[in-house]
């Protein structure tokens, strides 16, 4: 359920930033797991794939970073850093 949340949360950024720049498509996506998001690369990429589908960020290439600081202060975190669009 968690991850359910978290990608609507992370589509709904996606979708926002999509509209102010005027995109159609959404054709990357850049994104920094905190060491305590119980995320991998792997798990990340599947459930972003179910959740992206149908919308403007299906098929997006996904670049993940995954961090190994417990103390830093995002570490439960899953943080936009930045996307990729076309008109």
């Amino acid at each position: 359920m968690h991850e359910a949340s978290l990608m609507t949360g992370l589509l709904s950024q996606i979708k926002a930033i999509a509209k102010e720049e005027g995109a159609k498509k959404v054709t990357g996506v850049k994104v920094w797991c905190g060491a305590l998001s119980h995320m991998t690369k792997a798990h990340f990429a599947e459930h972003f794939e179910l959740a992206a589908k149908g919308t403007l960020a299906e098929h997006a290439m996904l670049d993940v970073t995954i961090s190994d600081d417990p103390a830093d202060d995002r570490a439960q975190d899953v943080v936009l850093e930045s996307i990729d669009v076309a008109d």
